[in-house]
């Protein structure tokens, strides 16, 4: 930081008329202290006062709730399409009303929660005197002085901190992004602050510590800046203060985890209960947190995608009526698979589409392919039969003998559209809830409509087909965000065995492939009724219906993440170390591989032949620990371990490499 008074102040302040300063690690410096820090002691007071209120809640329940709600806030805000803020406020109210706490009396515990972090933050800070000389000089000479603030606090609490740090009078007005639902990042807070100084842009000097928000953006914008960055050896000391903080609450987790019984359920239903209840209960928190920010900007819709998004849909709508848990986001039901969603791909002539033929249909023919689209057989010439190479597709429709084809894909791509048009009620965001890993659904759907802002929440996010990643960042795991299993990521488990979740989720109805109308122009489509209430997915679904059982009886947030902290451990067991019972209850048979074809997947029962012919095979199945576990009995255990071991050292030896 510049010695000061400023060595070229004059020069600085020459026809400057406003002088804007940014407050956290600027006008208000923060000590060592960091947010993981500042947050854990928080929650710890927020506990005391509850309990003198007659309300028992954890100090860890409340730091894991708040983290939570804090982190899918700030997902979903990054997502949409225009400025905005997460405000603390809200953050508080999602964390109080999942762990449980009642109703009528949030709106008074989040005052409260709020003038906690308002202490804690009067702590946690001391005055820049030297900065706030500047400002008091540029005030006596007549100019404009403000505060212009990027965080989800309120102006109130914002001006009570200057206040107690500098006194009164420092400031002739502060402007929060939380109030105003504008940013400085994105330029629109700037603008609305010279707007109501009624202030040129070049009349303005803006102080900041933020190389982007302080000093990038409004100098972009035409504004003075004094970028006043934090020393590096302060920014170092902190993360590691966090880094501190962040293993003691972890570790603490890990003592509870380990108090917990592992119970080992028998049957399917009871593993769904005892184990996959929780993961699911805690997916649809998850997705609640999200999707209740995401509405915040209007213009949004939450669709449930066919097949998986109806089992999804069946767990939320029964958590969202067991903890009350408001939500005003319209949601449907969407008429949609990765075949239809191709479709769209296609007419727009995306390279989205050709990844997923390419991957979808190795050794099959153009006429295959064409089939498959356009949902019939054509009677088509000689080059039509020959291998499918993804690169000539489009050449191959735009010829005379396409001519049908691709009148049959537009044709159901427009029942589609209209379709999406209702299920969306118009909206132009469109939040997909799926149970892929790549998010192929979404990233073909926005190559096709450009117009609409796609965007996908899941349990996880896997890049396992190797393909362009460029939709990642509208994509998001709720779970988990990683592209292999890792020993050292216990959530990472379900990668290893991603067709259980998929399993778990979907109904016995067919993928989506063919759109109809009838006389009243309503669409429908091959799978049938797919509404809310239509289909009962855990019908010959033990493990769906265990899960369900699960959520008809819990009775708050806070019960399931603790009763998530022993199931993901559990699963973890049953996945790579699995006994008996366990290939037992989650064996899923046989699976159609979808995208419009009646082919089927799904793991042998058992493997025969020599034990070299039982090894080669255990790489074809879809759960390699199952099928060890299968094939070799008594073998189990070091062939498991040594499989375990291979995954934990191509961990670390990726980590190494970055």
């Amino acid at each position: 930081m510049p010695g000061w008074p400023h060595p070229n102040e004059a020069a600085l302040l020459d026809g400057v008329e406003l002088v804007s300063t940014d407050l956290f690690d600027t006008l208000l410096l923060r000590t060592l202290r960091s947010e993981r820090a500042r947050i854990i002691a928080g929650e710890r007071r927020f506990a005391r006062k509850l309990a003198e209120q007659g309300l028992q809640l954890a100090e860890g329940a409340l730091v894991e709730a708040r983290l939570e709600a804090q982190r899918l806030a700030y997902r979903a805000l990054d997502m949409a399409m225009q400025d905005g803020e997460v405000a603390l406020r809200d953050v508080i109210r999602r964390q109080l009303v999942m762990l449980g706490l009642p109703g009528p009396r949030v709106e008074t515990l989040c005052e409260t929660r709020l003038a906690i972090e308002f202490a804690v933050e009067k702590e946690s800070l001391r005055p820049n005197h030297e900065l706030a000389a500047l400002l008091r000089r540029c005030r006596g000479e007549g100019r404009r002085v403000v505060a212009i603030s990027d965080i989800g606090l309120p102006t109130t609490t914002l001006d009570a901190l200057v206040t107690h740090l500098h006194g009164p009078g420092l400031l002739d007005r502060i402007y929060s992004s939380a109030d105003l639902g504008l940013t400085k990042r994105r330029g629109d807070l700037f603008h609305a602050v010279l707007v109501a100084e009624g202030i040129d842009a070049r009349q303005a000097l803006h102080v900041g510590d933020d190389r982007l928000a302080d000093h990038i953006v409004p100098s972009e914008l035409g504004l003075r800046t004094l970028h006043l960055p934090r020393p590096r050896l302060r920014r170092r000391l902190s993360r590691l203060h966090g880094a501190a903080s962040e293993l003691g609450r972890l570790l603490s987790r890990s003592r509870a985890r380990g108090r917990m019984p592992a119970e080992q359920a028998k049957d399917p239903q009871g593993f769904g209960r005892e184990v996959l209840g929780p993961i699911v209960a805690e997916f649809c928190l998850a997705i609640w947190l999200y999707a209740d920010e995401a509405g915040k900007c209007g213009d949004t819709a939450l669709l449930f995608c066919a097949r998986g998004g109806l089992g999804i849909r069946a767990a939320f709508e029964r958590l969202a009526e067991r903890l009350n848990l408001p939500l005003a986001v319209p949601r449907e039901n969407l008429m949609v698979s990765r075949l239809v969603a191709a479709r769209t791909a296609i007419m727009a002539c995306s390279g989205a589409a050709l990844d997923e033929l390419g991957r979808e249909f190795p050794g099959s023919s153009f006429s295959d392919v064409a089939a498959t689209l356009g949902g019939r057989r054509y009677d088509l010439p000689q080059p039509w039969n020959e291998p499918f190479a993804p690169d000539r597709f489009f050449a191959m429709l735009q010829r005379p003998a396409g001519e049908d084809i691709l009148a049959d894909i537009e044709r159901q791509n427009t029942l589609f559209r209209r379709h999406l048009s209702v299920a969306s009620a118009g909206a132009r965001r469109i939040v997909l809830c799926d149970t892929g890993l790549y998010g192929s659904t979404q990233r073909l759907l926005a190559a096709g409509l450009p117009d609409l802002s796609f965007e996908t929440i899941q349990l996880a996010r896997c890049n396992y087909k190797g393909f362009s990643e460029d939709h990642f960042p509208r994509v998001v795991g709720l779970a988990v965000e990683r592209n292999r299993y890792s020993p050292f990521a216990i959530r990472s488990t379900v990668l290893r065995y991603w067709q259980l979740i998929e399993s778990l989720f979907e109904p016995a109805i067919p993928s989506v492939r063919s759109f109809k109308e009838d006389e009243n122009g309503k669409v429908s489509c091959n799978a049938g009724d797919i509404a809310f209430g239509a289909v009962d997915p855990s019908i010959g679904n033990p493990l769906l219906a265990g899960a369900l059982a699960y959520i008809d009886d819990v009775a708050s947030g806070a019960a399931i993440m603790a009763d998530v902290a022993r199931a993901w451990p559990r699963l973890r067991q049953a996945v790579t170390r699995p006994v008996e019972a366990d290939l037992s209850a989650l064996a899923i048979g046989r699976r159609s591989i979808d995208f419009g074809r009646p082919d089927i997947v799904g793991d042998a029962e058992a493997l025969s032949g020599s034990a070299l012919s039982r090894l080669a095979s255990i790489r074809s199945q879809l759960w390699r620990e199952g099928a060890i576990a299968r094939a070799f009995p008594h073998a189990r255990l070091p062939l498991l371990t040594a499989l375990e071991a291979a995954y934990a050292l191509r961990g670390l030896s990726a980590g190494f490499r970055r």
